[in-house]
């Protein structure tokens, strides 16, 4: 375990803590760790996760200048996705998951290369989300934290395995805290 992912993991939580209480400041943090986690996954030879950290910083960007559009007195308003959007997102997430994790086993050396590639790939489509403001986003975020894990801690990530035991609470923690600001479901655009 390195200094770095010491340092990388505690922006994650606070990272998510921010997000949690719809609080736009959560970018900056955002911004820092995917930096610093791109280092310590190349390490770990989780590739996947690696160029996923890139995207992150791209999505965070994005996410930063839309939240600070978005945001009114009560925080930054959050959404339902429609019943339609749901069942694409989950069609093109599970297409993007089985070609990048089969040109991830087939082209590289990657250590886990299904596994890692279902991280990345629902991680992409929940930050997109998240992004967005969707209250679905919490949903994948806790299966990936359920997936990374155990992932992690076979690499001997302990910190970041760590961290995502309690990023799993913040995402349940968020998820609580968003269905309750989005209220019923409704369309959302």
């Amino acid at each position: 375990m390195s200094q770095l992912e010491w340092i990388a993991a505690a922006l994650v939580l606070i990272n998510v803590a921010l997000v949690a209480l719809r609080n736009v400041w959560n970018y900056p943090f955002a911004l820092v760790a995917v930096s610093l986690y791109a280092v310590v996954f190349y390490e770990a030879r989780l590739y996947s996760d690696m160029l996923l950290q890139g995207f992150f910083f791209a999505l965070n960007l994005y996410g930063w200048a839309a939240w600070l559009r978005a945001r009114d007195e009560s925080g930054v308003p959050v959404g339902w996705m429609t019943q339609q959007a749901r069942a694409v997102w989950g069609a093109l997430t599970i297409a993007a998951w089985v070609g990048w994790s089969a040109m991830m086993h087939r082209h590289t050396d990657a250590a886990a290369p299904w596994v890692d590639g279902a991280v990345a790939m629902l991680s992409i489509t929940a930050q997109w989300l998240l992004a967005r403001r969707r209250v679905e986003s919490w949903y994948l975020w806790i299966l990936v934290d359920l997936i990374a894990i155990p992932l992690f801690a076979s690499r001997g990530l302990y910190a970041t395995s760590a961290v995502y035991v309690v990023l799993l609470g913040l995402s349940i923690d968020g998820l609580i805290q968003w269905r309750r600001a989005a209220g019923p479901r409704r369309v959302a655009a």
